[in-house]
């Protein structure tokens, strides 16, 4: 391919690669609806490549809405609910925010419903396995600390 970009393959590789870690999401008591997938792909581009997407998010009952949600790898693949046991933020070497190696984009919900994909350098899929993905109630503001002030976790799963 004469003009073939990162986004060429990264297309590619959504269409037709087999995903090499998945978490399954499920919601906490207040958000039984909530439910989705976050999918990580290797690339050749030594990066990872996460497609997320969630069904059933806070605002699924506002009409035309959207809003933004946090979304990080914390540090343990506990999901017990209230999800707390999870940790915090996954980070490989000590950091401030949002510099930690599982801080991620923010997802947005329009009307419950949210699909993303992006591509990430700063781990590799094998240290992220037994891990957990965590949706959180607000969007991560990538500056307060620890964390971000992204709210109750509402959501949870488990990387393998």
């Amino acid at each position: 391919m004469q003009n073939a970009t990162p986004g060429s393959f990264f297309i590619d590789i959504l269409r037709k690669g087999n995903p090499d870690a998945v978490a399954w999401i499920k919601g906490n008591q207040d958000n039984p609806r909530l439910s989705g997938v976050v999918r990580f792909f290797t690339t050749p581009y030594e990066g990872v490549l996460i497609e997320a997407e969630m069904f059933g998010l806070p605002n699924i009952g506002e009409p035309k809405s959207s809003n933004f949600y946090g979304m990080h790898i914390h540090e343990y693949g506990n999901c017990t609910q209230p999800f707390d046991q999870a940790g915090e933020h996954y980070s490989r070497e000590p950091a401030m925010h949002p510099q930690h190696t599982g801080d991620m984009i923010p997802i947005l919900g329009n009307q419950g419903y949210a699909w993303t994909s992006f591509y990430d350098k700063r781990f590799k899929i094998p240290e992220i396995i037994g891990r957990s993905v965590i949706i959180h109630a607000m969007p991560d503001d990538f500056m307060t600390q620890p964390s971000g002030t992204s709210g109750v976790r509402i959501g949870c799963g488990v990387i393998r």
